[in-house]
């Protein structure tokens, strides 16, 4: 589940989450609606990007940037600290953050000017990282690094159409993973619906098995949960059809698809997508195999007990 405080498609704000009481009852409700346990996610990066915002009288938070700029361990990981409390006190067990992008374009219209990014060294943005995760796991929170393979350098944004980064992408993108992933501190990884042809000449990273299964898999070593960007933005809805991408995603790698349900909303969306998938694995368009391979990845996740 992933909550979001407003439907931009229905003109609604305020939808999932109002104010503390009512986002812990919601949180609540769905816990105990369900017999396995839940993931119960937001976006909760700090400053801008916040779900859970001080107007709805949750605790203020400052972004990523500020943090970066100030370069004090110490500060990044008391105010990841608290951010995270207030993700345990009201329910939640993921934050789909940090992000990991670096700040190499710094007219970025999607990372930079949102004040999303550390800084634009990458072992800078690794250090912090780290101190945001920890911080996290202390508090029982799983954390996801995004958006893999760097967002960082781009000059559109994905949320309004195709991103092609092949110009601008470095491999200096792929150091802040490498670290995390290192170190053990990599619960999850999110896609990016970037376009990158040296990578994979003909899919963006969220479709592309060069991208997940080559990169992220066999070069850097990740074995965990690989979740997708919302699968309603721009750059996947104005080339694909819904019944395209998720084929493509999951066969590329991908264990978790998000469908934020907040631009084109559907009611249905998630039975539709549900029998969608059953459909295709009996079609053989996708195996059982990689069902069961990223069933196996989220329930190890969820069964995995953090290290604080």
């Amino acid at each position: 589940m992933v909550l979001f405080d407003n439907n931009i498609d229905l003109g609604v704000t305020n939808r999932n989450i109002t104010g503390p009481r009512q986002v812990k009852r919601l949180t609540e409700s769905l816990n105990a609606s369900s017999a396995t346990p839940l993931l119960i996610a937001v976006d909760q990066e700090g400053g801008i990007v916040a779900r859970l915002k001080d107007r709805y009288g949750f605790p203020p938070s400052v972004s990523a940037q500020y943090l970066g700029e100030q370069n004090d361990l110490g500060l990044t990981a008391r105010s990841a600290e608290s951010m995270a409390a207030t993700l345990a006190e009201y329910g939640f067990n993921l934050n789909l953050a940090p992000v990991v992008d670096l700040k190499t374009n710094p007219d970025n219209p999607v990372v930079a000017l949102k004040q999303r990014s550390f800084s634009a060294n990458p072992t800078l943005v690794s250090s912090h990282a780290a101190e945001f995760i920890r911080s996290h796991h202390r508090q029982h929170i799983y954390t996801c690094l995004k958006h893999f393979p760097g967002h960082g350098s781009s000059r559109d944004d994905s949320h309004l159409g195709l991103v092609d980064v092949t110009s601008y992408w470095s491999e200096d993108e792929l150091i802040p993973y490498q670290n995390l992933i290192n170190q053990g501190l990599c619960d999850m990884v999110m896609t990016a619906h970037t376009f990158n042809s040296r990578i994979d000449p003909d899919y963006p990273a969220t479709l592309s098995k060069a991208t997940i299964d080559g990169l992220l898999r066999k070069r850097l070593g990740f074995d965990g949960v690989v979740v997708s960007d919302d699968l309603n933005m721009g750059a996947i809805v104005m080339h694909y059809s819904y019944e395209t991408a998720v084929e493509k995603a999951i066969n590329a790698g991908v264990d978790l698809l998000i469908v934020a349900n907040d631009k084109a909303y559907s009611p249905d969306i998630m039975p539709r997508s549900i029998e969608l998938l059953v459909k295709m694995v009996e079609q053989d368009k996708i195996s059982r195999e990689r069902i069961d391979q990223a069933c196996g990845r989220i329930m190890a996740l969820k069964a995995h007990r953090l290290v604080v």
